[in-house]
C-alpha cells in the first residue's frame, strides 16, 4: 500500500473501533524542518510541506469529522482548512481563542458550507456573521480554554475524530493535558534553526515523556511522514 493508503487505513481502524472515551479521538498533524522547526519565528508563516505531503494533509483533513488550530496560526495563516488537494468533505473548523481574537475578516469566517465554531473563555460582546457559532467555556487557571471540557462539548456536538494542526501552544497544550491520541509528523529536508512544533512540557521523568508507538515511516515525495500512536506513561500534574 502507498502512504495514503496506509495511513487512511490506520486512521479509519480508530473511526470504527469508536472507543468513547466522552471526547473525540485526537490527531496531531503538522510539518517541521528536520531541526524541529515550524517555522523561522513564533507570528511569521513558513510552508515547509512538499506537494504530495500537502495532498496528505489535505486528504487527513478528510478523514476526520473536525480540524482544530488556535487563534494564533489564524492571525499568522489566516487558514481555510477545507479540503482542496483531495476529494473529500470539510471538515468542521473550530478554532481555540481564549480571548476572543478571532477577526470578522478571516477566511474561516467566510467558510464555504460550515459555520466556524470559536471556543472562548470570555462572554461573547462581538458581533460575527451568521458564519460565525462562539461557545464560551470556563477557564482554565491560566484564562485559557479547558482543552477537556472543550473536547467533551466537541463530542457531544458530533466531533468523533479531531484533527488538530497547531500552532504550537496547542499542540503543546494537548500532549500537556495528554489528550493526544495520534501523530502525522510531516518532516521536510531542511534546517530552519527556529520556532519550534513542540515547547516545553514541563515534565522531569523520561517516565513521562510522550511514546510514539508503534512508530511508522516512509517517504513520500522528499519529505518523511511518520505516523503513530501516543503513549503516555504516568499521568501528568498540570
Amino acid at each position: 500500500m502507498t502512504v495514503n493508503q496506509q495511513i487512511e487505513h490506520w486512521l479509519t481502524t480508530h473511526k470504527n473501533a469508536k472507543a468513547s472515551k466522552n471526547r473525540p479521538f485526537v490527531t496531531l498533524s503538522y510539518a517541521q524542518s528536520w531541526d524541529g522547526s515550524i517555522t523561522t519565528r513564533a507570528g511569521e508563516s513558513l510552508a515547509l510541506s512538499g506537494n504530495e505531503a500537502t495532498q496528505l494533509t489535505h486528504q487527513l483533513r478528510s478523514l476526520h469529522d473536525g480540524i482544530l488550530v488556535g487563534i494564533g496560526t489564524v492571525l499568522t495563516d489566516d487558514p481555510q482548512l477545507t479540503v482542496r488537494e483531495w476529494s473529500g468533505a470539510n471538515p468542521q473548523p473550530i478554532v481555540l481563542d481564549s480571548r476572543l481574537r478571532m477577526p470578522p475578516s478571516a477566511r474561516l469566517c467566510q467558510h464555504p458550507d460550515q459555520n466556524c465554531w470559536v471556543l472562548t473563555s470570555l462572554t461573547d460582546d462581538s458581533e460575527f456573521g451568521s458564519q460565525v457559532e462562539i461557545i464560551t467555556l470556563a477557564g482554565d487557571a491560566d484564562g485559557r480554554v479547558n482543552l477537556a471540557n472543550a473536547l467533551n462539548l466537541l463530542w457531544k456536538k458530533g466531533i468523533t475524530m479531531l484533527m488538530v494542526e497547531g500552532g504550537s501552544q496547542v499542540i503543546t497544550a494537548f500532549l500537556k493535558a495528554q489528550l493526544a491520541d495520534a501523530l502525522v509528523l510531516t518532516i521536510a529536508p531542511t534546517l530552519v534553526g527556529g520556532y519550534k512544533g513542540v515547547g516545553n512540557l514541563g515534565l522531569s521523568s523520561k517516565l513521562q515523556l510522550p511514546q510514539i508507538r508503534p512508530l511508522n515511516t516512509q517517504m513520500l515525495g522528499d519529505d518523511l511522514i511518520m505516523w503513530g500512536n501516543l503513549q503516555y506513561q504516568e499521568l501528568v500534574e498540570l
